[in-house]
Protein backbone atom coordinates (compact mmCIF):
# COMPACT_ATOMS: atom_id res chain seq x y z
CA UNK A 1 0.00 0.00 0.00
CA UNK A 2 1.03 3.53 -1.28
CA UNK A 3 1.53 7.19 1.03
CA UNK A 4 -0.98 5.66 4.02
CA UNK A 5 -0.57 8.54 6.26
CA UNK A 6 0.05 11.91 3.85
CA UNK A 7 -1.83 13.52 0.56
CA UNK A 8 -1.16 11.19 -2.35
CA UNK A 9 -0.78 12.73 -6.18
CA UNK A 10 -2.81 10.96 -8.29
CA UNK A 11 -2.92 11.00 -12.39
CA UNK A 12 -6.74 12.08 -13.24
CA UNK A 13 -7.75 11.84 -16.84
CA UNK A 14 -11.26 13.34 -17.92
CA UNK A 15 -11.62 10.69 -20.96
CA UNK A 16 -14.50 11.42 -23.44
CA UNK A 17 -18.09 10.80 -23.99
CA UNK A 18 -19.50 10.59 -20.63
CA UNK A 19 -16.66 10.40 -18.93
CA UNK A 20 -16.05 14.21 -18.00
CA UNK A 21 -19.27 14.31 -16.02
CA UNK A 22 -18.65 11.03 -14.32
CA UNK A 23 -15.35 12.18 -13.06
CA UNK A 24 -16.41 14.95 -11.87
CA UNK A 25 -19.15 13.97 -9.97
CA UNK A 26 -16.56 10.83 -8.73
CA UNK A 27 -14.06 13.80 -7.32
CA UNK A 28 -16.77 15.30 -5.56
CA UNK A 29 -17.78 12.52 -3.74
CA UNK A 30 -14.11 11.73 -2.76
CA UNK A 31 -13.27 15.28 -1.97
CA UNK A 32 -16.66 15.37 0.35
CA UNK A 33 -15.36 12.02 1.86
CA UNK A 34 -12.21 13.39 3.07
CA UNK A 35 -9.81 11.72 0.61
CA UNK A 36 -6.25 13.01 0.75
CA UNK A 37 -5.45 13.60 -2.76
CA UNK A 38 -3.69 16.22 -4.79
CA UNK A 39 -4.60 15.45 -8.76
CA UNK A 40 -3.01 15.95 -11.59
CA UNK A 41 -4.78 16.25 -14.64
CA UNK A 42 -3.63 14.55 -18.27
CA UNK A 43 -5.03 14.59 -21.52
CA UNK A 44 -5.99 11.06 -23.23
CA UNK A 45 -8.24 9.52 -25.96
CA UNK A 46 -10.00 10.99 -28.47
CA UNK A 47 -8.72 13.88 -28.81
CA UNK A 48 -4.78 12.99 -28.14
CA UNK A 49 -5.67 10.30 -31.13
CA UNK A 50 -6.47 12.92 -33.28
CA UNK A 51 -3.47 14.88 -33.26
CA UNK A 52 -1.79 11.50 -34.47
CA UNK A 53 -0.68 9.98 -31.53
CA UNK A 54 -1.56 6.38 -32.67
CA UNK A 55 -1.69 5.01 -28.56
CA UNK A 56 -3.74 8.23 -27.86
CA UNK A 57 -1.25 9.27 -24.88
CA UNK A 58 1.23 11.75 -24.99
CA UNK A 59 4.78 11.93 -23.59
CA UNK A 60 4.08 14.42 -21.26
CA UNK A 61 1.37 11.83 -19.69
CA UNK A 62 3.60 9.37 -19.25
CA UNK A 63 5.89 11.05 -16.75
CA UNK A 64 3.34 11.69 -14.82
CA UNK A 65 1.77 8.20 -14.20
CA UNK A 66 5.45 7.38 -13.69
CA UNK A 67 5.48 9.98 -11.00
CA UNK A 68 2.09 9.68 -9.28
CA UNK A 69 2.11 6.03 -9.29
CA UNK A 70 -1.77 6.14 -9.44
CA UNK A 71 -4.45 6.66 -12.13
CA UNK A 72 -8.00 7.39 -12.16
CA UNK A 73 -9.42 6.95 -15.69
CA UNK A 74 -12.61 7.84 -17.19
CA UNK A 75 -13.30 5.64 -20.23
CA UNK A 76 -12.16 7.13 -23.51
CA UNK A 77 -13.16 6.66 -26.88
CA UNK A 78 -10.99 4.95 -29.25
CA UNK A 79 -11.43 6.21 -33.44
CA UNK A 80 -12.75 4.18 -35.78
CA UNK A 81 -10.53 2.23 -38.03
CA UNK A 82 -6.88 0.94 -38.29
CA UNK A 83 -3.61 2.02 -36.50
CA UNK A 84 -5.37 3.03 -33.65
CA UNK A 85 -3.91 1.17 -30.48
CA UNK A 86 -6.00 0.48 -26.83
CA UNK A 87 -5.10 3.27 -24.99
CA UNK A 88 -6.03 0.20 -22.10
CA UNK A 89 -3.61 -2.57 -23.22
CA UNK A 90 -0.78 -0.06 -23.80
CA UNK A 91 -0.71 1.59 -20.58
CA UNK A 92 -1.32 -1.87 -18.70
CA UNK A 93 1.24 -3.47 -20.82
CA UNK A 94 4.15 -0.64 -20.75
CA UNK A 95 3.76 0.11 -16.95
CA UNK A 96 3.33 -4.01 -15.81
CA UNK A 97 -0.31 -4.15 -14.73
CA UNK A 98 -0.04 -7.66 -14.64
CA UNK A 99 -3.90 -7.75 -12.33
CA UNK A 100 -7.15 -6.71 -13.08
CA UNK A 101 -9.74 -6.91 -10.16
CA UNK A 102 -13.05 -6.56 -10.58
CA UNK A 103 -15.83 -6.87 -7.66
CA UNK A 104 -18.89 -8.25 -8.71
CA UNK A 105 -21.81 -8.06 -5.93
CA UNK A 106 -25.43 -7.74 -6.40
CA UNK A 107 -28.02 -5.58 -4.63
CA UNK A 108 -30.88 -7.00 -4.79
CA UNK A 109 -33.92 -5.99 -4.40
CA UNK A 110 -33.10 -2.52 -5.23
CA UNK A 111 -30.94 -3.49 -8.82
CA UNK A 112 -32.76 -6.17 -10.27
CA UNK A 113 -30.82 -9.46 -10.89
CA UNK A 114 -31.14 -13.66 -10.89
CA UNK A 115 -28.67 -13.53 -8.30
CA UNK A 116 -29.09 -12.22 -4.77
CA UNK A 117 -26.53 -13.30 -3.31
CA UNK A 118 -24.03 -13.06 -5.71
CA UNK A 119 -20.91 -11.65 -4.49
CA UNK A 120 -17.71 -12.63 -5.93
CA UNK A 121 -14.30 -10.84 -7.29
CA UNK A 122 -12.23 -12.03 -10.74
CA UNK A 123 -8.62 -11.60 -10.93
CA UNK A 124 -7.71 -11.51 -14.29
CA UNK A 125 -3.92 -11.70 -15.70
CA UNK A 126 -3.77 -8.47 -17.69
CA UNK A 127 -0.41 -8.60 -20.10
CA UNK A 128 -0.18 -12.17 -21.25
CA UNK A 129 -2.40 -14.84 -23.46
CA UNK A 130 -3.89 -13.62 -26.48
CA UNK A 131 -3.25 -9.88 -25.69
CA UNK A 132 0.15 -9.76 -26.28
CA UNK A 133 -1.33 -9.02 -29.85
CA UNK A 134 0.97 -10.91 -31.19
CA UNK A 135 -0.75 -11.76 -34.69
CA UNK A 136 0.48 -12.74 -38.66
CA UNK A 137 -1.45 -13.44 -41.76
CA UNK A 138 0.69 -16.26 -43.22
CA UNK A 139 -1.25 -17.72 -46.44
CA UNK A 140 -4.02 -16.43 -48.22
CA UNK A 141 -6.43 -18.81 -45.91
CA UNK A 142 -4.79 -18.67 -42.40
CA UNK A 143 -3.99 -16.18 -39.80
CA UNK A 144 -3.05 -17.13 -36.48
CA UNK A 145 -2.42 -15.42 -33.14
CA UNK A 146 -0.16 -16.56 -30.42
CA UNK A 147 -1.00 -17.18 -26.89
CA UNK A 148 1.95 -17.28 -24.44
CA UNK A 149 1.38 -17.93 -21.11
CA UNK A 150 4.22 -17.76 -18.71
CA UNK A 151 4.91 -19.45 -15.69
CA UNK A 152 6.46 -15.87 -14.19
CA UNK A 153 3.33 -14.16 -14.97
CA UNK A 154 1.24 -17.17 -14.00
CA UNK A 155 3.00 -16.95 -10.42
CA UNK A 156 1.68 -13.32 -10.18
CA UNK A 157 -1.31 -13.23 -10.57
CA UNK A 158 -2.51 -16.68 -9.00
CA UNK A 159 -0.65 -15.40 -6.03
CA UNK A 160 -2.21 -11.99 -5.91
CA UNK A 161 -5.30 -13.84 -5.87
CA UNK A 162 -4.82 -15.78 -2.94
CA UNK A 163 -3.09 -12.54 -1.24
CA UNK A 164 -6.15 -10.83 -2.12
CA UNK A 165 -8.41 -13.72 -0.72
CA UNK A 166 -6.32 -13.53 2.61
CA UNK A 167 -6.30 -9.63 2.86
CA UNK A 168 -10.33 -9.24 2.18
CA UNK A 169 -11.37 -12.41 3.95
CA UNK A 170 -12.15 -14.62 1.73
CA UNK A 171 -12.90 -18.23 2.07
CA UNK A 172 -12.00 -20.05 -1.43
CA UNK A 173 -10.04 -19.27 -4.64
CA UNK A 174 -11.14 -20.55 -8.25
CA UNK A 175 -9.07 -21.43 -11.12
CA UNK A 176 -10.80 -21.15 -14.29
CA UNK A 177 -8.99 -22.47 -17.97
CA UNK A 178 -8.96 -24.81 -20.58
CA UNK A 179 -6.51 -27.17 -19.98
CA UNK A 180 -7.89 -30.25 -21.18
CA UNK A 181 -7.24 -28.38 -25.14
CA UNK A 182 -4.03 -26.57 -24.13
CA UNK A 183 -2.34 -28.83 -22.21
CA UNK A 184 0.74 -26.94 -22.60
CA UNK A 185 -0.23 -23.01 -21.96
CA UNK A 186 -3.26 -23.43 -20.00
CA UNK A 187 -1.94 -26.75 -18.62
CA UNK A 188 1.39 -24.49 -17.31
CA UNK A 189 -1.21 -22.08 -15.47
CA UNK A 190 -3.28 -24.44 -13.98
CA UNK A 191 -0.69 -26.77 -12.00
CA UNK A 192 1.24 -23.13 -10.68
CA UNK A 193 -2.10 -22.14 -9.28
CA UNK A 194 -1.82 -25.98 -7.78
CA UNK A 195 1.51 -25.36 -6.43
CA UNK A 196 0.93 -22.13 -4.85
CA UNK A 197 -2.69 -23.06 -3.36
CA UNK A 198 -0.57 -25.31 -1.38
CA UNK A 199 0.95 -22.50 0.14
CA UNK A 200 -2.41 -21.06 1.74
CA UNK A 201 -3.57 -23.80 3.46
CA UNK A 202 -6.18 -22.38 5.13
CA UNK A 203 -8.03 -21.12 1.95
CA UNK A 204 -10.22 -23.55 -0.04
CA UNK A 205 -9.14 -23.83 -3.69
CA UNK A 206 -10.79 -25.59 -6.64
CA UNK A 207 -10.27 -25.91 -10.53
CA UNK A 208 -12.80 -25.70 -13.38
CA UNK A 209 -12.66 -26.23 -17.42
CA UNK A 210 -13.51 -22.65 -18.45
CA UNK A 211 -16.64 -23.77 -20.51
CA UNK A 212 -18.42 -25.27 -17.86
CA UNK A 213 -17.24 -23.61 -15.00
CA UNK A 214 -18.72 -20.13 -17.00
CA UNK A 215 -21.98 -21.97 -17.23
CA UNK A 216 -22.08 -22.34 -13.34
CA UNK A 217 -20.81 -18.71 -12.85
CA UNK A 218 -24.01 -17.90 -15.21
CA UNK A 219 -26.32 -19.96 -13.30
CA UNK A 220 -24.91 -20.39 -9.68
CA UNK A 221 -22.57 -17.32 -8.92
CA UNK A 222 -22.97 -18.09 -5.42
CA UNK A 223 -20.76 -20.82 -5.34
CA UNK A 224 -17.84 -18.63 -6.07
CA UNK A 225 -15.62 -16.14 -4.16
CA UNK A 226 -12.37 -15.52 -5.71
CA UNK A 227 -11.72 -16.62 -9.51
CA UNK A 228 -8.24 -16.64 -10.99
CA UNK A 229 -8.20 -16.50 -14.84
CA UNK A 230 -5.81 -16.30 -18.21
CA UNK A 231 -6.05 -12.75 -19.69
CA UNK A 232 -9.19 -13.74 -22.50
CA UNK A 233 -11.70 -15.99 -19.84
CA UNK A 234 -11.15 -13.15 -17.50
CA UNK A 235 -11.89 -10.33 -19.83
CA UNK A 236 -15.60 -11.92 -21.02
CA UNK A 237 -16.29 -13.54 -18.06
CA UNK A 238 -15.19 -10.16 -15.98
CA UNK A 239 -18.05 -8.58 -17.98
CA UNK A 240 -20.43 -11.67 -17.43
CA UNK A 241 -19.96 -11.56 -14.06
CA UNK A 242 -20.39 -7.69 -13.73
CA UNK A 243 -23.75 -7.43 -15.88
CA UNK A 244 -25.53 -10.48 -14.20
CA UNK A 245 -25.34 -8.34 -10.82
CA UNK A 246 -27.43 -6.23 -12.23
CA UNK A 247 -25.46 -3.99 -14.38
CA UNK A 248 -22.15 -3.26 -16.09
CA UNK A 249 -22.49 0.07 -15.46
CA UNK A 250 -21.92 -0.42 -11.33
CA UNK A 251 -19.05 -1.97 -12.06
CA UNK A 252 -15.30 -0.61 -11.18
CA UNK A 253 -11.57 -2.04 -12.02
CA UNK A 254 -8.68 -2.01 -10.52
CA UNK A 255 -5.20 -2.59 -12.92
CA UNK A 256 -2.33 -3.33 -9.71
CA UNK A 257 1.05 -2.97 -11.32
CA UNK A 258 5.01 -3.21 -9.13
CA UNK A 259 5.39 -0.10 -9.90
CA UNK A 260 1.86 1.78 -11.41
CA UNK A 261 -2.16 0.73 -11.21
CA UNK A 262 -4.99 2.25 -12.54
CA UNK A 263 -8.68 2.18 -11.67
CA UNK A 264 -11.37 2.95 -14.02
CA UNK A 265 -15.05 1.79 -14.43
CA UNK A 266 -14.82 -1.22 -17.01
CA UNK A 267 -17.74 0.39 -19.62
CA UNK A 268 -17.45 2.49 -22.33
CA UNK A 269 -17.46 6.36 -23.09
CA UNK A 270 -21.07 6.20 -24.18
CA UNK A 271 -20.72 9.15 -26.61
CA UNK A 272 -24.51 8.91 -27.17
CA UNK A 273 -25.54 9.88 -23.36
CA UNK A 274 -22.86 12.46 -23.29
CA UNK A 275 -22.81 16.20 -22.05
CA UNK A 276 -26.75 14.95 -20.90
CA UNK A 277 -26.45 14.81 -16.95
CA UNK A 278 -27.70 11.07 -17.56
CA UNK A 279 -24.72 8.92 -16.69
CA UNK A 280 -24.15 6.79 -13.60
CA UNK A 281 -20.78 7.58 -12.05
CA UNK A 282 -21.24 4.05 -10.13
CA UNK A 283 -18.34 2.42 -12.22
CA UNK A 284 -16.02 4.91 -12.17
CA UNK A 285 -16.69 5.81 -8.37
CA UNK A 286 -16.23 2.06 -7.54
CA UNK A 287 -12.78 2.06 -9.31
CA UNK A 288 -11.80 5.10 -7.01
CA UNK A 289 -12.96 2.73 -4.01
CA UNK A 290 -10.99 0.08 -5.16
CA UNK A 291 -7.82 3.44 -5.23
CA UNK A 292 -8.27 4.34 -1.70
CA UNK A 293 -7.73 0.73 0.25
CA UNK A 294 -4.55 0.39 -2.62
CA UNK A 295 -3.10 3.80 -1.70
CA UNK A 296 -3.68 3.24 2.04
CA UNK A 297 -7.09 5.52 2.72
CA UNK A 298 -9.38 2.44 3.26
CA UNK A 299 -11.36 4.64 5.78
CA UNK A 300 -12.47 6.69 3.09
CA UNK A 301 -12.95 4.08 0.68
CA UNK A 302 -15.53 2.40 3.37
CA UNK A 303 -17.34 5.59 4.17
CA UNK A 304 -17.79 6.01 0.43
CA UNK A 305 -18.94 2.69 -0.43
CA UNK A 306 -21.27 2.73 2.41
CA UNK A 307 -22.63 5.94 1.25
CA UNK A 308 -23.09 4.62 -2.00
CA UNK A 309 -24.95 1.48 -0.81
CA UNK A 310 -26.86 3.70 1.27
CA UNK A 311 -28.08 6.02 -1.97
CA UNK A 312 -28.61 2.58 -4.04
CA UNK A 313 -30.76 1.42 -0.74
CA UNK A 314 -32.85 4.48 -1.01
CA UNK A 315 -33.73 4.05 -4.29
CA UNK A 316 -32.26 7.16 -5.81
CA UNK A 317 -31.10 6.00 -8.90
CA UNK A 318 -29.52 7.28 -12.59
CA UNK A 319 -31.67 5.99 -15.58
CA UNK A 320 -29.53 2.47 -16.70
CA UNK A 321 -30.97 1.20 -12.98
CA UNK A 322 -34.16 2.39 -12.20
CA UNK A 323 -36.92 0.33 -12.16
CA UNK A 324 -41.05 0.73 -10.95
CA UNK A 325 -40.88 -0.76 -7.53
CA UNK A 326 -37.46 -0.88 -6.00
CA UNK A 327 -36.77 2.96 -7.19
CA UNK A 328 -38.07 5.95 -5.98
CA UNK A 329 -36.38 8.82 -7.58
CA UNK A 330 -34.68 8.90 -10.85
CA UNK A 331 -31.87 11.46 -10.84
CA UNK A 332 -29.18 12.59 -13.12
CA UNK A 333 -24.93 12.52 -12.62
CA UNK A 334 -24.80 15.47 -10.63
CA UNK A 335 -27.55 14.50 -8.66
CA UNK A 336 -26.45 11.40 -7.85
CA UNK A 337 -23.57 11.99 -6.85
CA UNK A 338 -25.11 15.14 -3.97
CA UNK A 339 -26.83 12.24 -2.56
CA UNK A 340 -24.12 9.75 -1.81
CA UNK A 341 -22.29 13.12 -0.99
CA UNK A 342 -25.35 13.62 1.74
CA UNK A 343 -25.31 10.32 3.18
CA UNK A 344 -21.39 10.03 3.85
CA UNK A 345 -21.25 8.74 7.57
CA UNK A 346 -24.28 6.77 6.85
CA UNK A 347 -24.32 2.82 6.43
CA UNK A 348 -26.83 0.82 4.49
CA UNK A 349 -30.10 -0.94 6.49
CA UNK A 350 -30.49 -3.53 4.62
CA UNK A 351 -27.80 -3.98 2.06
CA UNK A 352 -24.41 -5.66 3.73
CA UNK A 353 -21.92 -2.98 4.75
CA UNK A 354 -18.70 -2.79 3.54
CA UNK A 355 -15.92 -3.40 5.45
CA UNK A 356 -12.34 -2.93 4.84
CA UNK A 357 -9.28 -4.55 6.91
CA UNK A 358 -7.50 -0.78 7.54
CA UNK A 359 -4.18 -3.16 8.88
CA UNK A 360 -4.61 -5.69 6.09
CA UNK A 361 -1.25 -6.76 4.21
CA UNK A 362 -0.63 -8.61 0.77
CA UNK A 363 2.79 -10.09 0.17
CA UNK A 364 3.45 -9.78 -3.36
CA UNK A 365 7.29 -10.22 -2.84
CA UNK A 366 8.40 -12.51 -5.72
CA UNK A 367 9.56 -16.03 -4.44
CA UNK A 368 12.47 -18.40 -5.76
CA UNK A 369 12.58 -19.59 -9.01
CA UNK A 370 14.16 -22.73 -7.99
CA UNK A 371 16.50 -24.62 -10.67
CA UNK A 372 15.55 -24.33 -14.21
CA UNK A 373 14.71 -27.44 -15.97
CA UNK A 374 17.44 -29.14 -18.47
CA UNK A 375 16.08 -27.51 -22.03
CA UNK A 376 16.97 -29.88 -25.19
CA UNK A 377 16.02 -29.38 -28.86
CA UNK A 378 13.94 -32.85 -30.19
CA UNK A 379 13.19 -31.16 -33.53
CA UNK A 380 11.21 -28.64 -35.74
CA UNK A 381 8.30 -27.61 -36.96
CA UNK A 382 8.46 -26.00 -40.48
CA UNK A 383 5.33 -24.65 -41.66
CA UNK A 384 4.69 -24.05 -45.28
CA UNK A 385 2.20 -22.27 -47.91
CA UNK A 386 0.95 -24.67 -50.41
CA UNK A 387 -2.80 -24.68 -51.80
CA UNK A 388 -2.00 -27.01 -54.31
CA UNK A 389 -1.17 -30.55 -53.92
CA UNK A 390 -1.86 -33.19 -50.73
CA UNK A 391 -0.12 -34.44 -47.91
CA UNK A 392 1.55 -37.46 -49.48
CA UNK A 393 2.67 -35.55 -52.59
CA UNK A 394 4.40 -33.11 -49.75
CA UNK A 395 6.13 -35.80 -48.07
CA UNK A 396 6.94 -37.85 -50.87
CA UNK A 397 9.39 -34.79 -51.81
CA UNK A 398 10.27 -34.15 -47.91
CA UNK A 399 11.55 -37.63 -47.38
CA UNK A 400 13.79 -37.08 -49.79
CA UNK A 401 15.59 -33.90 -47.99
CA UNK A 402 18.19 -36.34 -47.12
CA UNK A 403 19.66 -34.36 -43.91
CA UNK A 404 21.59 -36.66 -41.72
CA UNK A 405 20.10 -36.95 -38.10
CA UNK A 406 16.25 -35.68 -38.77
CA UNK A 407 13.48 -37.64 -39.97
CA UNK A 408 10.15 -36.44 -41.09
CA UNK A 409 7.61 -37.76 -38.86
CA UNK A 410 4.16 -35.75 -39.09
CA UNK A 411 1.93 -33.22 -41.29
CA UNK A 412 -0.49 -31.52 -39.93
CA UNK A 413 -2.95 -29.14 -41.32
CA UNK A 414 -4.56 -26.64 -38.92
CA UNK A 415 -3.42 -28.89 -35.67
CA UNK A 416 -4.96 -32.46 -37.11
CA UNK A 417 -2.36 -35.05 -38.70
CA UNK A 418 -3.05 -35.77 -42.65
CA UNK A 419 0.69 -37.84 -42.86
CA UNK A 420 0.51 -40.68 -42.13
CA UNK A 421 -2.71 -42.31 -42.45
CA UNK A 422 -4.27 -39.09 -42.47
CA UNK A 423 -8.18 -39.61 -42.60
CA UNK A 424 -9.45 -38.85 -46.25
CA UNK A 425 -12.44 -36.63 -44.93
CA UNK A 426 -10.11 -34.05 -42.93
CA UNK A 427 -10.19 -30.37 -44.86
CA UNK A 428 -7.01 -29.08 -46.33
CA UNK A 429 -6.33 -25.36 -46.21
CA UNK A 430 -3.53 -23.77 -47.52
CA UNK A 431 -1.35 -23.94 -43.69
CA UNK A 432 0.83 -27.01 -43.29
CA UNK A 433 3.12 -28.21 -40.64
CA UNK A 434 6.23 -30.65 -41.16
CA UNK A 435 7.31 -31.66 -37.88
CA UNK A 436 10.76 -32.89 -38.35
CA UNK A 437 12.10 -34.85 -35.32
CA UNK A 438 15.69 -36.26 -34.01
CA UNK A 439 17.02 -39.50 -35.95
CA UNK A 440 19.16 -40.95 -33.40
CA UNK A 441 21.41 -37.85 -32.61
CA UNK A 442 21.16 -34.59 -30.72
CA UNK A 443 18.75 -31.95 -32.88
CA UNK A 444 21.00 -28.57 -33.98
CA UNK A 445 20.47 -25.69 -35.58
CA UNK A 446 22.22 -26.75 -37.98
CA UNK A 447 20.30 -29.86 -39.31
CA UNK A 448 17.28 -26.60 -39.10
CA UNK A 449 19.59 -24.30 -41.83
CA UNK A 450 19.85 -27.70 -43.94
CA UNK A 451 16.27 -28.60 -43.61
CA UNK A 452 15.12 -24.87 -44.40
CA UNK A 453 17.91 -24.81 -47.63
CA UNK A 454 16.43 -28.23 -48.71
CA UNK A 455 13.50 -26.77 -48.61
CA UNK A 456 13.65 -23.76 -50.56
CA UNK A 457 15.60 -26.12 -52.97
CA UNK A 458 12.45 -28.32 -53.63
CA UNK A 459 10.32 -24.54 -54.06
CA UNK A 460 8.87 -24.81 -50.56
CA UNK A 461 7.33 -21.50 -49.41
CA UNK A 462 8.41 -21.69 -45.59
CA UNK A 463 6.51 -19.23 -43.51
CA UNK A 464 7.83 -20.21 -39.44
CA UNK A 465 9.43 -22.23 -37.56
CA UNK A 466 8.98 -23.52 -34.19
CA UNK A 467 11.95 -25.50 -32.30
CA UNK A 468 10.51 -28.26 -30.17
CA UNK A 469 12.32 -28.71 -27.12
CA UNK A 470 11.94 -31.12 -24.03
CA UNK A 471 12.20 -29.77 -20.49
CA UNK A 472 13.60 -32.50 -18.25
CA UNK A 473 12.68 -35.31 -20.86
CA UNK A 474 9.33 -34.15 -20.90
CA UNK A 475 7.70 -33.06 -23.93
CA UNK A 476 7.45 -29.15 -24.56
CA UNK A 477 5.12 -29.13 -27.64
CA UNK A 478 1.63 -30.79 -28.30
CA UNK A 479 0.81 -33.58 -30.69
CA UNK A 480 -1.48 -33.25 -33.64
CA UNK A 481 -4.82 -33.89 -33.32
CA UNK A 482 -5.53 -37.65 -34.51
CA UNK A 483 -1.70 -38.38 -33.79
Amino acid sequence: MLHKNSRTPVTVAYGDGIGPEIMEATLRILDGAGARLDFERIEIGESVYKRGVSNGIEPASWESLRRTKVFLKAPITTPQGGGFKSLNVTVRKTLGMYANVRPCASLYPYVETKHPNMDIVIVRENEEDVYGGIEHRQTNQVAQCLKLISRPGSKRIIRYAFEYARANKRKKVTCFTKDNIMKITDGLFHRTFTEIAGEYPEIEHEHWIVDIGAAKMADTPEAFDVIVMPNLYGDVLSDVAAQITGSVGLAGSANIGDHCSMFEAIHGSAPRRAGQNLANPSGLLHGAILMLVHIGQAEVAEQVHNAWLRTMEDGIHTYDVFHEGASKEKVGTREFADAVIQRLGSKPVHLKPAEYDKEAQMNLAIRPAGKPPMKLRAGVDVFIDRRDGNPDQIAAVMTQFNVPGTKLTTISNRGTKVWPNGNPDTYWSDHWCCRFESDGELFTAGHIMKLLQAAEAAGFDVIKTEGLYTFNGERGYSLAQGE
